[in-house]
């Protein structure tokens, strides 16, 4: 990979160790993303439905009785209704039985929505290798017809399932399928495989800022640290450090440990923003709490007087 222009020393080693280490891809304890509201067409039903129509007016017991005698008659789409109205308990009590049945029956019908769902399902069961690849090949299946949160899960699956170059490659397929289609999680990942020279690129490094933009965009609080040292560091493309320096506040103030180490940095150093110690030494006990300490912030720390300490702490505990 390129060599990165280290203009910030102290502050990329910082990224490399902490934020290199690995991204936090999902939202939910199995590790796999979970879509929002599907719309009608991700059921497998036309545009125009009365089920989810009511469903999405959040007339639930309405969307049930309207779907019930068509579930009942074989139609996917409405037994993919169902099984959503069960998982979350909208409108009746939650029965994750009655959601899982609705799930594979769509799934055996070739509704999308529900080989990605029941195919998460199995994932969480999962005992053996074997078991995974069952969950794999349902979540394949939604990912091969554009399901973008099941092409970024089906990556980090064959990731798991296939170690190796091989496998590697699959895997950054399935991202780049994902992030396209505005996956956060996946743009994040794509904008670190390009910063690691993974896909040897010519442009690795603006296509690695590109995609950690866009995933900060959307909140996404480590492409917001990750897009925010490119830009003050000018890795990538132009150099802007007080663009960067509100990046990585607006990460830090999300609650990112990481983010919290940077900015006391760059306080310190009058980075991107006006030098000051007690903002500086704030940030640097939030991100002390997350267990985050370097040597250059703990001399700065000792170097303070004990007023200064009780103004720090006291800043640190507004903020949160």
């Amino acid at each position: 990979m390129k060599n990165r222009t280290a203009l910030l020393g102290q502050i990329l080693v910082v990224i490399t160790v902490i934020v290199c280490g690995g991204p936090s891809l999902a939202a939910t304890d199995d590790g796999l993303e979970q879509s929002d509201l599907p719309s009608p067409s991700r059921f497998g039903a036309p545009e125009a439905d009365f089920a989810y129509g009511a469903f999405q007016r959040g007339l639930y017991l309405t969307a049930r009785n309207l779907a019930l005698p068509r579930a009942e008659a074989g139609d996917g789409a409405a037994m993919t209704l169902l099984a959503e109205i069960h998982m979350r308990g909208l409108g009746v009590p939650v029965d994750t039985k009655i959601a899982e049945d609705y799930y594979r029956m769509a799934a055996e019908a070739g509704i999308t929505e529900a080989e990605f769902r029941y195919g998460v399902i199995l994932l969480k069961r999962a005992e053996t290798r074997e078991d995974r690849k069952e969950a794999a090949e349902l979540i394949k299946r939604a990912a091969d017809k554009d399901h973008a949160s099941a092409q970024f899960n089906y990556g980090q699956l064959v990731r798991t399932l296939r170690p190796g170059s091989a496998g590697e490659a699959e895997a950054i397929r399935y991202f780049e399928q994902a992030a396209q289609a505005g996956v956060p999680d996946a743009q994040f990942l794509l904008g670190r495989v390009y910063l690691n020279g993974v896909l040897q690129a010519e442009d690795e490094l603006a296509q690695a800022r590109n995609w950690f933009e866009k995933a900060a965009r959307k909140n996404f609080t480590e492409a917001q640290v990750e897009y925010g040292v490119m830009l003050v560091d000018g890795v990538g493309g132009a150099r802007d450090v007080a663009r960067g320096f509100g990046w990585i506040l607006q990460a830090a103030r999300a609650g990112s440990p990481q983010g919290q180490l940077i900015v006391s940095q760059l306080f310190r150093a009058g980075i991107g923003t006006e030098p000051d110690n007690i903002e500086a030494a704030a940030w640097y006990i939030l991100a002390r709490r997350a267990d985050l300490r370097v040597p250059i912030m703990e001399d700065f720390w000792l170097g303070l007087s004990d007023e200064q300490h009780r103004a720090a702490i006291a800043r640190a505990n507004a903020i949160f």
